[in-house]
């Protein structure tokens, strides 16, 4: 049930002096996609939505079958702060229904939204998510270079971004989303500001809004902002650690006093199934080629399949409890990139963690040594797997892989496997200047 009006928006609408409204969906890829509408044709498109042509948009229809509808979802309303005051911009968010009004199943939105009523079903009321977005600012798009030497928690005059992320912050909270803090991270020019959690739907549509906000506002500073996993060589990239609980009414399905690790059975079947799933699942949260430039050892981005409490080279940590914080028992998975398609990423990350639950998966013993550490004759003797080391190999694994298939339905699946074959076939088949620089010479 919206908690919005349609006369609410309007008054809304009328109030803010606002002009254009924006209406925003994602491809497949998680590429914002935005048409507006005039005011005066507005009260008509809450009613009935706007059509449009869905043949251009990546992964969506065929030419012969285009036509499509962005439903706005009322609750999503709201006024672009880095627009001008006078004549106003607002923006909604659009589910996308086929020309019977059905959800079309290529709408990534609809892909999550599936998941979620299956976990009502279950029992879960609430898909808790709070992911930590990274990201870099360089002097522009045509190279990487930084602003500025800072380092992890910097505040210094090295760490010139501080009114960015000012900035950036009051932004997102002008447009509903809540933040936590802001800071700078481990590489030069590499920054982070944590929304609060939310949601899972919610928080999907966040990080799209925040992604854009973050780029927005880098450009009235006149610098790029990019959440492309790895642009820097030798650098740490950027991740997007998600921590994820879930909720029966108020309270928390994880959490269990009488646990060692305070853990309930619910919730070590979870763990269980995300690290079952996880190489299946990879392209999906690491979905481009630069992605795989990131989850390699040695630059705190984890590659092992396995979970612990205070060892940061797993793939899934579980943060210590805290006596009366019962509520903010939950798992962080700190393999996904900011580049991905929250939609699609936070959709199978709940099905393998429901998949986990219904089929009981047992969870093995946390392993708290540094992993980087380790051989790959000892980790393969206690059992530790490893993500997927390109987007070829993670995308045989998605082929593979039934659970995918069924969450994200047969149309996105092929669509999304096809797009991204394109893709490490058109990267493999590039000479590099590495190449050339190093095999040139010799041979």
């Amino acid at each position: 049930m919206a908690k919005m009006t349609k006369q609410q928006i309007l008054k809304m609408v009328k109030d803010n002096d606002v002009e254009f409204i924006r209406f925003w969906f994602t491809d497949i890829l998680g590429v914002l996609k935005s048409f507006a509408i005039t005011k005066e044709e507005l009260p008509n498109a809450l009613e009935a939505g706007m059509g449009f042509d869905g043949s251009s948009i990546t992964g969506f229809q065929d030419i012969e079958e285009s036509d499509m509808i962005a439903m706005p979802d009322l609750d999503t309303f709201q006024i672009l702060p880095w627009r001008p005051e006078e004549k106003a911009v607002g923006r909604m968010i659009c589910n996308v229904l086929t020309p019977d009004r059905e959800p079309y199943e290529g709408d990534p939105r609809y892909v999550l939204r599936k998941v979620l009523d299956k976990a009502k079903k279950m029992g879960f009321d609430h898909f808790y998510i709070g992911p930590e977005l990274e990201f870099f600012y360089f002097k522009d798009a045509e190279g990487t270079e930084v602003l500025d030497k800072g380092s992890y928690f910097d505040l210094t005059p090295l760490d010139v971004a501080s009114d960015l992320r000012r900035d950036t912050v009051f932004a997102l909270q002008k447009m509903g989303i809540g933040v936590e803090y802001s800071h700078h991270e481990v590489a030069p020019s590499q920054h982070e500001i944590d929304m609060r959690y939310a949601d899972a739907l919610k928080m999907a549509d966040d990080v799209l809004t925040y992604r854009l906000v973050v780029k927005e506002i880098a450009q009235k500073h006149g610098v790029y902002a990019t959440f492309m996993p790895k642009p820097i060589f030798g650098e740490n990239g950027s991740g997007m650690h998600t921590h994820q609980s879930l909720f029966k009414g108020s309270k928390n399905a994880f959490f269990d006093a009488k646990d060692k690790y305070h853990l309930s059975d619910t919730a070590k079947s979870f763990i269980a199934g995300q690290l079952k799933h996880a190489k299946e699942i990879s392209s999906i949260f690491a979905q481009w080629v630069n992605s795989y430039k990131r989850l390699v050892p040695g630059y705190e981005a984890p590659v092992y399949l396995s979970w612990s409490r205070r060892n940061r080279s797993a793939l899934i940590r579980v943060p210590m409890y805290h006596p009366g914080m019962e509520k903010a028992t939950r798992c962080e998975l700190r393999c996904p990139d900011p580049a991905c398609n929250p939609y699609l990423t936070f959709a199978v990350m709940l099905a393998a963690g429901l998949e986990g639950i219904e089929k009981k998966y047992k969870l093995a013993d946390p392993i708290e040594q540094n992993l980087y550490e380790f051989s790959d004759e000892k980790r393969l003797e206690m059992g530790v797997d490893q993500l997927p080391e390109s987007l070829g190999e993670a995308v045989e694994h998605t082929k593979k892989s039934e659970l995918v298939r069924k969450t994200l339905g047969d149309h996105v699946f092929n669509r999304f496997v096809t797009l991204k074959e394109q893709e490490w076939d058109e990267y493999r088949l590039q000479v590099s200047q590495w190449e050339l620089d190093k095999f040139l010479p010799v041979l």
